[in-house]
């Protein structure tokens, strides 16, 4: 009887925790559906289709390994006038590397948008890494997204980089700031439509690595626990249309140990986001400013929150 009781109260825990999963993801479901009813939802799920039709299309391109290339960001004279300005603004700025990691059976042909505003903008080295579409494991991701900042570091001589992380991209790269000692390579990692608490739609793959991505996986369990060495800047975009961070506000980054800024957005879709102008707008200033450690009056925990006016009436289970 004894050893009984304890198997009836792990399966009663393991069916509360799918009732209650069942349940965000009823919730998450029907208000993206309500949104795709309204204009701004009707443009963003347009626009959705057509970037996942031009992704498809640019995808085995994507498989090429990108070679590391410096664009020749301290000096002057060869530059256009807008590369030429942030370089004068900010010289470390210009020059810190940046690393694009994709997410789930992706390639770094989802950053296609992406990396040429970057370039546009005035950043000297924007550099998209692949890791392989059999990757299982979000810890053995992570180590190998390690040796990504090692070399890159190695080759262009920078104590720092900025890491951008699309979905799964964005949680290996927290893995690594956060629970590897990441923090000492890293300045700023961007997260656009991580599950940083996890996502119900996980449950829909039997897969090891899935699994790591369901609330409550002892993945999430770790990246919870405290981090009071981590001196990283998060920069989290996060969309309350997200098809596949289930409910959308766990791809929100809400930890009393870390430096967040965040970017709320309600008319995307989940492949949208590293090519919605906003959204590429905001990370590229935010990425020309200095980090948010170097402003004295800044708390150690905030968020920088920008709400579209379309949809804001409309109740979210985010």
């Amino acid at each position: 009887m004894a050893l009984v009781r304890p198997g009836l109260t792990r399966l009663a825990a393991m069916a509360g925790g799918a009732r209650s999963a069942a349940a965000d993801l009823r919730r998450a479901t029907g208000y993206a559906l309500r949104t795709f009813g309204a204009p701004a939802g009707v443009r963003g799920l347009a626009l959705e289709g057509a970037w996942l039709a031009a992704h498809v299309a640019s995808y085995p391109l994507g498989l090429i390994r990108e070679t590391v290339q410096d664009q020749g960001a301290y000096r002057t004279d060869t530059l256009p006038p807008s590369r030429r300005s942030l370089v004068v603004a900010d010289v470390q700025a210009a020059g810190t590397p940046i690393l694009l990691v994709h997410g789930i059976m992706d390639n770094r042909s989802v950053f296609t948008v992406f990396q040429r505003a970057l370039r546009r903008r005035g950043f000297g080295l924007v550099h998209a890494v692949n890791y392989s579409v059999l990757t299982g494991d979000l810890r053995t991701a992570a180590h190998e997204l390690r040796t990504h900042v090692e070399r890159l570091r190695e080759l262009t001589g920078a104590e720092k980089v900025h890491i951008v992380g699309h979905s799964l991209g964005g949680m290996i790269a927290r893995y690594y700031v956060q629970r590897m000692g990441g923090s000492a390579a890293v300045g700023t990692l961007v997260t656009l439509g991580s599950p940083h608490t996890g996502t119900t739609a996980a449950y829909l793959l039997p897969t090891p690595l899935a699994r790591q991505l369901r609330p409550g996986s002892d993945v999430m369990d770790e990246l919870a626990e405290p981090a009071p060495d981590c001196s990283t800047r998060f920069l989290v975009v996060w969309s309350r249309m997200d098809q596949m961070v289930l409910p959308q506000g766990n791809a929100r980054l809400i930890h009393p140990d870390l430096l967040v800024e965040e970017l709320e957005m309600r008319d995307v879709g989940h492949l949208s986001l590293p090519i919605d102008p906003r959204a590429v707008h905001w990370v590229a200033s935010a990425l020309a400013r200095p980090h948010a450690k170097d402003h004295p009056l800044r708390s150690r925990y905030g968020h920088l929150t920008r709400v579209p006016d379309a949809l804001r009436e409309e109740p979210s289970p985010a």
